[in-house]
């Protein structure tokens, strides 16, 4: 089965919403559709993005997948620039 990873930027949070909460809550909407095979938090330029990779049957599965990930994270924080991305050998390559 390919390996998809859904990854956001994350700007503010919400009223509410700790720091700590924002990357279980993804990783939690792509395990109610798909097996998780890792989440990350990281930094790209200064920006704090989430990873969250999965695996799924084909493309459109893997991006009802993300678009689940992306509303959770939008009850989360306000989000920015994402992809969709199907691994391919060594590399990544964004689904459209």
């Amino acid at each position: 089965m390919p390996s998809y990873r859904v990854r956001a930027a994350i700007g503010a949070l919400r009223a509410g919403v700790d720091a700590p909460e924002v990357l279980p809550a993804a990783a939690a909407a792509a395990r109610a559709r798909a097996t998780v095979e890792a989440d990350d938090v990281g930094l790209v330029a200064g920006v704090p993005y989430v990873t969250v990779r999965f695996t799924a049957a084909d493309d459109g599965e893997a991006l009802a997948v993300a678009a689940a990930v992306l509303a959770a994270l939008l009850s989360c924080a306000e989000v920015g620039s994402t992809t969709v991305d199907r691994r391919a050998g060594a590399r990544w390559r964004t689904v459209r």
